[in-house]
């Protein structure tokens, strides 16, 4: 008896073997795209953000490659920070009364952002549409209160 080898398996390519990013334990995917910058030349209010832009932009851009950096004018308005995200959503700050450190702080919190609506995290409370047999129980209604 001849001994047989099974048929050749299909070759595995190298591309196969790449796993899709996600996020989890293993990869993180940054939810920001882009960030625009929108201030006056000339308004004082603005004065911080044109400050943070000629001062701490390009570090900024540098450490964030993943991010689209834009700085637009917006002449005769407050300054603000646009931050668009992946889910097709944007956020908006205005930036007028913050110092340079504020400001930092606040594209932080953007660039840490999801993008995702903010969501209460107390649920409503529930309410029955039939009554209880015994009604509604109160401390207040006991003859003696109770004690801890």
């Amino acid at each position: 008896m001849a001994f047989k080898l099974p048929p050749p398996a299909r070759p595995l390519l190298r591309a196969q073997l790449a796993s899709r990013p996600a996020n989890g334990h293993v990869a993180f995917i940054p939810q920001i795209r882009k960030l625009v910058f929108e201030f006056c030349n000339k308004w004082p209010s603005s004065a911080n953000a044109r400050t943070y832009i000629h001062n701490h932009l390009e570090q900024l851009a540098r450490a964030n490659p993943h991010v689209e950096i834009v700085v637009r004018q917006r002449t005769q308005k407050e300054p603000i920070i646009r931050g668009f995200y992946m889910n097709d959503r944007e956020k908006v700050i205005p930036l007028n009364g913050f110092e340079v450190t504020g400001i930092a702080k606040k594209v932080q919190l953007l660039l840490d952002s999801s993008g995702a609506k903010i969501k209460p995290l107390k649920r409503r409370t529930i309410e029955s549409t039939t009554e209880a047999a015994r009604g509604i129980w109160s401390g207040l209604h006991v003859e003696e209160p109770y004690k801890i």
